[in-house]
């Protein structure tokens, strides 16, 4: 029996429908939920992807290991990159990184994919334990990742990525906050800090709590017409017009950044013989626009 073409036809063009349909699935689409409600689980068993575009936890959960469901549940149901339960713990309501002793880049170091957009902002409280050692720096706390996300040295020449982060900073005589930027105009070779600090006279207190706000805008094409905010207790740390890219499918916002290490890359420089712990509390994210 002969095919009919138009059979063929017809057949031809469901199979490219569904095509269609399967490669249309968006990043910023819900995933499908079972019964309970909770995003069902790949043939690997791994959590459906979630891109939340807010996030509002104070973190209240029992003393003791800050389980990856726990905060996964807590970033808006996000899968989490690297998400480390040996150096995650939840203290009086309040997360706890750990830093390991004789190590740099050796702490809570995690990222969420969150929904693309065009501008973001972020709320946190940090404090350090009263018996910290504050070495010479690292990175800390919340961040946003632009496009390919450069850190790590990575010169964004390319115009494909940018990064805002926290570091402190130990000089020997202050000890203080500073930006730490990666975006298309920086000098290199690491990140820009653009000989900002907080405070801006004398150090940061052990125990203390720090109210972080974070702000990042995209800029468009070449452009720059970008922004980067950073305002501590209130007072404004940064806050400039930037070119973080030039490509402009690399121009948006996908990620939330949860880095807490020592370093730098020389153990002898950044490091520390002592376990260290800094705490997190009222993490508030949410983008502005798409």
């Amino acid at each position: 029996m002969k095919t009919n073409k138009k059979q063929i036809v017809r057949s031809w063009a469901l199979a490219m429908t569904v095509l269609f349909s399967l490669q249309g699935c968006r990043k910023n689409e819900a995933p499908q939920q079972d019964a309970a409600g909770t995003p069902e689980k790949s043939a690997s068993a791994s959590t459906a992807q979630v891109w939340p575009s807010y996030i509002n936890t104070q973190f209240n959960h029992s003393d003791g290991t800050f389980t990856y469901g726990e905060a996964s549940a807590d970033f808006g149901g996000a899968t989490l990159q690297g998400w480390n339960e040996s150096r995650a713990w939840i203290s009086g309501n309040w997360a706890r990184a750990t830093l390991m002793p004789n190590s740099v880049s050796n702490g809570l170091i995690s990222q969420v994919d969150i929904s693309d957009g065009s501008a973001y902002e972020a709320d946190f409280k940090i404090r350090f334990h009263s018996d910290f050692d504050w070495s010479r720096g690292g990175k800390v706390g919340f961040g946003f990742l632009i496009g390919e996300g450069n850190t790590g040295c990575d010169v964004p020449t390319d115009g494909n990525g940018g990064s805002l982060r926290l570091m402190w900073y130990n000089t020997g005589s202050r000890v203080f906050f500073q930006p730490y930027v990666y975006h298309r105009d920086m000098a290199g070779p690491c990140g820009d800090t653009f000989n900002k600090s907080y405070p801006s006279a004398g150090s940061l207190a052990k125990g203390a709590t720090y109210n972080v706000h974070l702000y990042v805008k995209s800029n468009t094409g070449s452009n720059k017409n970008g922004w980067v905010q950073v305002r501590i207790n209130g007072t404004t740390v940064l806050d400039q017009a930037i070119r973080w890219t030039t490509n402009d499918a690399q121009r948006l916002i996908n990620r939330l950044s949860f880095h807490n290490f020592r370093g730098g890359k020389d153990v002898a420089v950044w490091g520390s013989s002592q376990t260290s712990y800094i705490y997190f509390d009222d993490l508030v994210v949410n983008k502005i626009s798409n």
